[in-house]
């Protein structure tokens, strides 16, 4: 079998070949064996507490009872976005630094737009392709390729400087439904297995390894995946114990069409077209995510010995449900109850395998979500949705046709948050490219919906006002993949439209209900507390790596966090 291509390998032939030594297990001790990082996508930092009703014992009731709770933690920048926030988690920086501004960005070169992890070096081992038509995420359906990496990150992660100071025999794995959220926590130096719709299993790229280890045509054979066929999605408890039990039926929520918006929810037949898509928008994809993880912790041996192990869990059920049904409704409330329970599934494991007291637990979210502005109107909060297709027909930009000239299709691309202009129009006309800029900016910042329009260039020279929403939009911005506008909605507007889908809740914006989210340290020596400062999420790598004794990823600009440091006893 093919060994893994990882950073570790490097960092053990860079050692004999320099003559260094290579960490032994002697400089591990004291370091918990492993780290559990789990990021549960689109989990608001309210949700714990707002259906806190639902939670048992194990799970987050666990975490809350012995670990250090922020209930203030936010991301700090703009575009609050999946990739955003699992690599700003990674790698304790900013967009900005560590490039994965969006889950989708413009490519200049090629003229298309581009997945954040693709990379057609690197194709999928032993799958026959991404069958982009059973994807609810347009993200995904741009993907002008199925291969996948994380090159495209530009620092290192927590888990590239646990394998870079333990060595070799640090083992580091990232799970996940999703790829860029497996691909982002598990770094260069790790492995890293995502879900294919597709394929109806877990997968990986040849960035990693060439072939599948036994284990996994094991977990394959046993059929979880399947086992869910002509099943469904039920309630796990009575309705009347529900906040949402009598809104099982909200005119905003998506109905897809097999699976509906009230319950029960139908997975249909196991060769149905949408049957693995109508799994990840329901509980099941985390339940199978967790599963997954099991069978990795046990079959790779994590936490087994003196040398600290990463693992990254990264539940994206959360995410899917919120997109289809929003965060208030009877689907979010009982995933949110499920959830719970396969958590406390997941640590009950990692007890038996490992040791609580031997694990470190870091959780935390890569954002938050927004209202639909129908359940906002109910409380009388004034919000909307913005068609970005129909901006082209405004007066003002119909003005702009005539002073730049007829034809003048100024706008190239828009792939939310980010406006890209036509440059090479731009040039052909020998049209001023910052008056351009300004004056299409100014336009947009003109349209109900819209509370910025930030022109990148503004943002090279420093030239705006500097307030939290600027500074947010400036976390966000790498002069090399950015667009050459910034789009900020106003608070509780977002673009619902996905492709020709019509969602329920969309996330991105600089606003608190999608930089808020849970923030929880547990493991042995770390005093249990409630912390209400704020603090960033760029800090949460850093704070490992200060547990560890590991440097900070490269270009980490977050900082430890005190509370989650270990209490020590004072010697007599």
């Amino acid at each position: 079998m093919t060994e893994p291509k990882t950073i570790s390998m490097l960092v053990k032939w860079a050692a004999v070949g320099l003559g260094l030594a290579i960490p032994s297990v002697s400089s591990a001790q004291d370091k918990p064996r492993l780290v559990l990082q789990i990021t549960v996508d689109q989990l608001r930092g309210d949700l714990i507490h707002r259906y806190g009703t639902h939670i048992a014992e194990g799970g987050f009731r666990y975490l809350l009872d012995t670990g250090v709770t922020f209930t203030n933690a936010h991301h700090r920048h703009a575009n609050t976005e999946t990739i955003v926030g699992h690599t700003t988690l990674a790698t304790g920086t900013d967009p900005a630094i560590h490039g994965m501004v969006a889950n989708l960005w413009f490519d200049r070169k090629t003229g298309t737009p581009f997945y954040n992890v693709q990379d057609p070096d690197y194709p999928l081992v032993g799958a026959s392709g991404i069958d982009a038509e059973n994807e609810i995420d347009p993200t995904q359906r741009a993907a002008t390729t199925d291969g996948r990496s994380p090159r495209n990150i530009i620092s290192s992660t927590i888990s590239d400087e646990i394998a870079l100071h333990f060595g070799p025999s640090s083992k580091i794995f990232g799970v996940s439904v999703k790829d860029r959220g497996a691909i982002a926590m598990a770094g260069h130096a790790g492995e890293a297995y995502w879900f294919s719709k597709a394929e109806g299993r877990f997968v990986t790229s040849t960035f990693y390894r060439d072939t599948y280890p036994a284990w996994v045509g094991k977990w394959d054979e046993k059929g979880m995946v399947a086992s869910y066929a002509d099943r469904s999605w039920t309630l796990l408890g009575e309705a009347e114990d529900y906040a949402f039990g009598d809104r099982d039926d909200q005119p905003w929520e998506t109905d897809m069409p097999g699976f509906g918006r009230v319950f029960p929810h139908h997975w249909g037949a196991a060769d149905g077209k949408y049957y693995t898509t109508f799994l990840t928008l329901s509980p099941a994809g985390d339940e199978i995510t967790v599963d997954f993880a099991k069978a990795l912790l046990d079959a790779e041996q994590l936490g087994k010995d003196e040398i600290t192990d990463y693992l990254s869990v990264s539940l994206s059920s959360t995410d899917y449900v919120g997109h289809i049904f929003g965060p208030s409704s009877l689907e979010a409330e009982d995933n949110f109850a499920r959830l719970d329970r396969q958590i406390a599934d997941l640590l009950k494991h990692v007890q038996t395998a490992v040791g609580l007291e031997n694990t470190l637990i870091v959780l935390s979210a890569d954002h938050g979500a927004p209202e639909h502005p129908e359940y906002l109107a109910t409380l009388g909060i004034e919000a909307g949705l913005f068609d970005f297709s129909r901006v082209d027909t405004e007066p003002g930009f119909v003005r702009l046709q005539t002073d730049f000239g007829e034809s003048a299709d100024l706008v190239q691309n828009f792939s939310n948050p980010y406006l890209y202009l036509n440059k090479d129009l731009i040039s052909e006309r020998g049209l001023d490219p910052l008056a351009v800029e300004h004056a299409v900016a100014e336009e947009l910042q003109k349209l109900p919906g819209i509370a910025y329009a930030i022109g990148s260039s503004d943002l090279r020279r420093g030239s705006f006002a500097k307030t939290r929403i600027s500074d947010a939009v400036l976390a966000n911005f790498n002069p090399d993949r950015s667009g050459d506008i910034y789009v900020v909605f106003e608070p509780h507007w977002f673009v619902a439209d996905f492709d020709g889908l019509h969602v329920a809740s969309a996330h991105g914006s600089p606003w608190t209900y999608d930089t808020h989210v849970p923030l929880i340290f547990s493991g042995s020596n770390i005093a249990p507390q409630t912390v209400v400062r704020r603090v960033e999420t760029v800090d949460v790598a850093p704070t490992i790596a200060s547990l560890l004794g590991t440097k900070a990823p490269s270009g980490a600009v977050g900082v430890p966090l005190p509370e989650a440091m270990p209490v020590t006893k004072d010697k007599p």
